[in-house]
C-alpha cells in the first residue's frame, strides 16, 4: 500500500510503486480531470501540481510522489465555488474541445502560485509544454491574466478582513 496526499486528503492505494500517477488518479481515485493524452509527457494534458510544481502525471511514478502534496483540478474548486483559475478560464471561454484545459489550468495555477503577476512572455513560456490544437491560445493567455487579478483581489479582500 502506498499513501498519497491528494487534494488535501490521505489516500491509500494498492499499486506498484512504478505505476504512473495518472493511472492511480483516474482509475483508483476516480479523479478524471487530468487526461491521458500521449502517455509520453509530451502533451501536458495530464498535468497536476506536486508540492507547488507542475508535473506530468503520465510519466511520474507513484514512488516519486509518496509523502508529497498532489493537487488535481478537482482540488482547486468546485462547480459551485470555482477557484480563480477555473472561473477565469470559464469567463474568458478559454476552452474549446476542453481536452488540454485541465492541464493548462494546473500549469497556470503553479505559475501564479510562485509569480502572482506574470508577463505574457512568462505565461507563454510556462504553458509551452502543453499542447492545444483548438487555437484558443489568446483566450488562455487572457484567462491567466484574469486569474491573477482575481487572486490579487481575493488576497486584498482577505487582508482587509484580517485588520
Amino acid at each position: 500500500m502506498i499513501t498519497l496526499k491528494v487534494n488535501g486528503r490521505d489516500q491509500q492505494v494498492d499499486a506498484d510503486p512504478d505505476t504512473p500517477l495518472l493511472y492511480v488518479l483516474r482509475n483508483d481515485l476516480e479523479l478524471n480531470a487530468a487526461k491521458f493524452g500521449c502517455g509520453l509527457g509530451q502533451c501536458g494534458s495530464c498535468t497536476v501540481i506536486v508540492d507547488g510544481k507542475a508535473v506530468l502525471s503520465c510519466v511520474t511514478p507513484l514512488l516519486l510522489v509518496e509523502g508529497k502534496q498532489v493537487t488535481t483540478l478537482e482540488g482547486l474548486g468546485s462547480v459551485a465555488a470555482p477557484a480563480p483559475i477555473q472561473r477565469a478560464f470559464m469567463e474568458e471561454q478559454a476552452a474549446q474541445c476542453g481536452y488540454c484545459i485541465a492541464g493548462m489550468m494546473m500549469r497556470a495555477q503553479a505559475l501564479l502560485m510562485r509569480n502572482p503577476k506574470p508577463t505574457d512572455a512568462q505565461i507563454r513560456a510556462e504553458l509551452e509544454p502543453n499542447l492545444c490544437r483548438c487555437g484558443t491560445h489568446m483566450r488562455i493567455l487572457r484567462a491567466v491574466h484574469r486569474a491573477a487579478r482575481l487572486m490579487d483581489s481575493a488576497d486584498a479582500a482577505s487582508d482587509r478582513s484580517v485588520r
